[in-house]
């Protein structure tokens, strides 16, 4: 087999396509996880999803929370806080990133059920959903009462009992749900929205037996008691023993300090109306039991034509993120680029600026200015220099010297110099010229130095 004709054969992937199969790997080949760590790289977009690691001692997990999710949170999370998480693994297409999809998320640690307790207390009342005026009458003969609760607990056995005891007449729906772990506060909302959206109950209970808190925290959950606030029905709360208090209690339009007790609540004593509702009961249960085979059958029917577009959507607004997210780190770095080009082109426009021109030659002129000083200055010493010089040679060679060394000139009477002692008579008038000062004097003598 020729080269050519061998690479024709090689299955070759694509980087897409890879990440796309291994992401239906990974997530068919996992369940829903709880996992516990701590929470670091908290980012929020404006889109309302949340990304951030969670990490241990040793590792850590990239993990997105959409906002459909985040919305129901019973606290408010933070960098370094230890949290637990229930989630599912996935894989981040856009990246080739593991990641995790968080559904629910709670804080870890003695005292957190307690303390989201009374968080979501105080929210909801500042909402009003505690309020009294906001509060429904019971029916008082009601034909149908729904009861959400487990359908193997004890709860629903003695709601029965009640019923069939003091209004046997009542056509009872029970929406079972779990009442205790992670799956139960889905499974209530559901249930409630359910019970309201078919209007086939003319009052609703909603019960469980007594417990921890640990374990009514099903009924401390925020979407349970929005479910109960927007429930057209009115709703009983029968949650636990008397002692026992939930956020359910707090929201129902009644509470009953036991599920018997709310059964008593809603159960008029009325014997002669129970053919009729017999018969109500019979027609409702089949139009239920149609429609719920017709809408079974059409879902069946449509969950297999189509993919998953829940999770399609979250990897669109995923990646909507990522993208936000790197074009505002490009516009900050183009930003950053332009800010260093101009300020080169202003270094480069300031070298030709006139001014600084100017201010250099304005500068060499009074450089210059300053060695003409100097230099004149210069000049004029050495000539008043030579002046001196020629001064004092001048009185060397002149008469005033010889004066001052004690001689005198002597002139006759026309004012000529004598030189000579020959040129002068007896009797003659001479002048004495000295260094200070001159004299008249009179020739009485004459004589040759010689002799």
């Amino acid at each position: 087999m020729s080269d050519a004709a061998a690479a024709t054969k090689r299955d070759i992937y694509s980087v897409t396509r890879l990440n796309r199969e291994v992401r239906a790997v990974v997530e068919g080949s996992f369940p829903l996880l709880w996992v516990q760590g701590e929470i670091s790289n908290l980012a929020r977009p404006a889109s309302g999803h949340w990304y951030f690691s969670l990490k241990d001692a040793h590792s850590q997990v990239r993990c997105a929370m959409f906002r459909n999710r985040n919305r129901a949170l019973r606290f408010e999370p933070e960098n370094g806080v230890e949290v637990v998480i229930q989630a599912s693994p996935s894989l981040y297409e856009g990246r080739g990133e593991f990641q995790l999809i968080v559904e629910t998320m709670e804080p870890a640690g003695a005292g957190a059920l307690q303390k989201a307790f009374e968080e979501l207390k105080q929210k909801l009342m500042a909402e009003g959903l505690f309020e009294e005026s906001r509060k429904r009458p019971l029916p008082a003969f009601p034909s149908t009462v729904g009861v959400v609760t487990s359908a193997t607990g004890a709860a629903i056995r003695d709601i029965l009992h009640v019923l069939r005891r003091r209004y046997p007449l009542a056509q009872v729906i029970i929406y079972p749900v779990a009442v205790q772990g992670a799956e139960a506060p889905g499974q209530i909302v559901q249930a409630i929205a359910q019970a309201g959206t078919r209007q086939e109950c003319d009052v609703l209970i909603l019960a469980r037996g007594g417990g921890s808190l640990e374990d009514l925290w099903a009924f401390n959950t925020e979407g349970v008691a929005r479910a109960i606030a927007a429930c057209p029905i009115p709703t009983v709360s029968g949650v636990g023993h008397e002692i026992d208090f939930t956020i359910a209690d707090f929201v129902a339009d009644l509470r009953a300090p036991t599920p018997s007790a709310a059964a008593e609540l809603v159960s008029p004593d009325q014997a002669e109306l129970q053919q009729r509702l017999a018969q109500y009961a019979q027609k409702v249960t089949r139009m239920v039991q149609t429609l719920l085979r017709q809408y079974s059958a059409l879902v069946a029917q449509l969950a297999r034509r189509l993919p998953d577009p829940a999770r399609r959507l979250q990897t669109l607004m995923q990646r909507n993120d990522d993208l936000t997210l790197r074009l505002l780190h490009s516009t900050r770095r183009c930003i950053a680029d332009q800010r260093v080009t101009l300020a080169g082109l202003w270094a480069a426009l300031s070298r030709f600026n006139p001014a600084q021109a100017v201010r250099a030659q304005s500068d060499r002129n009074g450089w210059l200015v300053s060695r003409l000083t100097q230099g004149m200055q210069r000049c004029l010493e050495r000539a008043s220099a030579r002046l001196d010089q020629s001064a004092r040679t001048l009185y060397a060679l002149g008469p005033q010297a010889t004066l001052d060394r004690g001689y005198a000139i002597v002139t006759d009477a026309a004012g000529i110099v004598v030189r000579d002692a020959k040129q002068l008579r007896t009797g003659a008038t001479l002048g004495a010229r000295f260094a200070h000062g001159s004299a008249v004097a009179e020739v009485r003598s004459i004589r040759d130095v010689d002799t």
